[in-house]
């Protein structure tokens, strides 16, 4: 098959774990740059332009969709989708999860766990954060990866100050418990066409909150309960993720979804784990292709 990754880094791990998975089961494997697409529509029909070469003959298309380019990202894969091409992850799906707040509300409509969160608006800020009682708050910017946009505030003067001062800049977030149990460390755990594949358990560094092993964070291979790993393959199935990572918090209530992310980095899970899961991806698609 012709195999495209939609990546803006063909020198980045999770770009070149898939390109030397597919190649490995002979497949033609090829890195496309979505700043260097050009879509259209032409008599009618879809078509797609890369380096002004017509491509026409993909089969399946996984995108690495950066945060910084979901818009472009997401209808590039739409674009895909409408001329007939698989694709690993759809854009209604990646929108989807990229937004905390729509992520959220998926799954809580689904019935799936998740810590208690509400949505920042320009009303009552006192209101908002009487909802959670005590400090530390977590304060998240809606489109946020890495641990980026995620804030710690540990008393409720900074809190406030902080959503006074995303609401007068217009930026969209939302506020969340603390979860003091979890003790700065969460599962992370791949799903790969509603299956389990791997999971690990990050602990984040001295005085760091965060557990992003972009941060300094360590991990460890783990066995999941069946309680997290139902629940992570629900979370999947509730957002319609073929492929996701999947972010749960262990707290005294049980295991809660903080996060699904529809393009896990995979030099974490892989170098932990020992898992391909670049290979798994291959697979999926292959089974795809031949149904």
């Amino acid at each position: 098959m012709n195999i495209a990754i939609i990546s803006r880094g063909e020198s980045l791990y999770s770009t070149r774990s898939l390109f030397k998975a597919g190649e490995s089961r002979n497949h033609v494997m090829e890195v496309l740059d979505p700043t260097r697409c050009t879509q259209a529509i032409e008599n009618g029909k879809p078509v797609l332009y890369f380096n002004n070469e017509l491509i026409a003959d993909l089969h399946a298309v996984i995108p690495r969709i950066g945060a910084s380019n979901t818009y472009f990202g997401a209808a590039l894969v739409r674009h895909f989708q409408s001329m007939g091409v698989f694709c690993v992850v759809r854009a209604e799906p990646i929108l989807q999860s990229r937004n905390k707040w729509t992520c959220n509300q998926i799954l809580a409509h689904a019935k799936i766990p998740v810590p208690e969160t509400v949505l920042g608006t320009a009303g009552n800020v006192e209101a908002m954060l009487g909802i959670f009682g005590d400090p530390p708050y977590i304060i998240k910017i809606l489109q946020g990866t890495h641990g980026q946009g995620v804030i710690l505030a540990e008393t409720y003067q900074s809190a406030l100050s902080t959503v006074e001062t995303l609401l007068t800049a217009k930026v969209r977030f939302v506020i969340q418990e603390f979860i003091a149990e979890s003790d700065g460390s969460d599962l992370r755990v791949i799903v790969v066409d509603g299956a389990v594949i791997a999971a690990m358990k990050r602990q984040s560094r001295a005085g760091e909150f965060r557990s992003n092993l972009h941060r300094g964070g360590s991990s460890q291979e783990i066995k999941l309960t069946y309680a997290e790993e139902n629940l992570a393959l629900r979370a999947a199935k509730a957002l319609r993720l073929g492929v996701c990572g999947v972010d749960i918090l262990q707290s005294n209530r049980g295991p809660l979804v903080l996060e699904v992310n529809s393009t896990p980095g995979l030099e974490g899970i892989e170098t932990t784990t020992g898992i391909s899961i670049a290979s798994k991806i291959i697979s999926y698609i292959e089974r795809n292709k031949r149904k």
